[in-house]
């Protein structure tokens, strides 16, 4: 035979529940929704309005968010195998797609009222009532990225970028009305508008091009491939050898196959043990990370068709010995 896939595949890390912060963002956005629709009333700033339109993005990719995060919780069934945490890339592709939308309303209509400039009224009071609804913004903006990173969550990192995005983009635009303030020139409005729309398509390029990485089963990076090759390097040997290293990452969870060459003579229970003490290894060094090993016979040319692991040169001076 061939080779013998190892049966044991390492558990899944447990479903997270991260609804949490998604409930904490839609009370953010509609806050700030608020808060920037009445600064806008009062002063008739299209800059304004412009940060009210994303402020309601904002909102729809919150709601999106908790639907994402509600089947990324959920456990692997018959149907998902591999449980569900791909849902967090749709959220982040659909916010992305919504930030476009907002961008365009804001180009739009930033350019027609430069077409056809119009005084602005009561903008201290409309500032103002900016200032505190970005404060309100910045603040759930730092707690979804923190989260975000320390729960490996795309959805998260892409909501508190997002947010961050808003809190930039007014400050622009209350920058664009102070300027109109001062100067007396009306098309500054406007222009910050413009601009800030730019800003917006930047940003909404940047999840898109995330999210498609994770749907398309991006290779884990440079950095974690480093990782698994020094702890296999710690049973790598003249009778041990890995090759065909693959990875891929799915939301939070990451997954590794490889080919592990042991002597042809070997008993199935002999490879398969070295095969579990390896995954295991794996799964300590690098928690969440679920492997496949697949054992094949050393003296097989067919063996070699995957590309051999870089072993660090050092993982030889750790001091562990393999089972074999």
């Amino acid at each position: 035979m061939e080779g013998v896939t190892a049966p044991a595949l390492t558990p899944a890390a447990p479903a997270r529940d991260l609804r949490r912060y998604a409930w904490l963002s839609i009370a953010a956005a509609i806050v700030t929704i608020a808060l920037k629709a009445g600064a806008w009333l009062v002063t008739g700033s299209v800059g304004l309005l412009s940060d009210a339109a994303e402020s309601i993005v904002n909102l729809v990719a919150a709601v999106v968010a908790l639907v994402a995060l509600t089947v990324a919780a959920q456990p692997a069934d018959d149907d998902h195998h591999f449980g569900h945490s791909k849902a967090e890339y749709f959220s982040a592709a659909v916010e992305g797609l919504m930030i476009f939308i907002a961008a365009g309303v804001i180009l739009v209509t930033s350019v027609e009222r430069f077409l056809h400039p119009q005084p602005l009224e009561n903008v201290g009071v409309g500032l103002g009532v900016s200032l505190v609804a970005s404060l309100v913004n910045g603040a759930v903006a730092m707690v979804l990225l923190r989260a975000g990173r320390a729960h490996d969550s795309i959805t998260l990192r892409a909501d508190g970028k997002h947010l961050m995005t808003d809190v930039w983009t007014s400050i622009g635009v209350v920058a664009g009305v102070l300027l109109v303030a001062v100067t007396g020139w009306e098309r500054l409005d406007p222009v910050v508008a413009f601009l800030v729309g730019i800003n917006i398509v930047v940003a909404g390029v940047g999840l898109l091009k995330e999210s498609v990485g994770g749907l398309m089963d991006t290779a884990l990076p440079a950095e974690r491939h480093r990782e698994i090759a020094t702890v296999l390097g710690r049973y790598a040997c003249d009778d041990v050898a890995f090759h065909g290293l693959r990875t891929r990452k799915s939301g939070h969870q990451e997954f590794a196959e490889l080919h592990l060459l042991v002597p042809g003579h070997w008993t199935v229970r002999r490879g398969h043990d070295l095969a579990e003490e390896v995954e295991d290894a794996l799964h300590t060094e690098l928690p969440g990370l679920r492997v496949i090993t697949h054992l094949e016979p050393l003296e097989d040319p067919r063996s070699y068709d995957g590309v051999p692991v870089d072993i660090p040169a050092t993982t030889a001076d750790l001091g562990h010995e393999p089972l074999v």
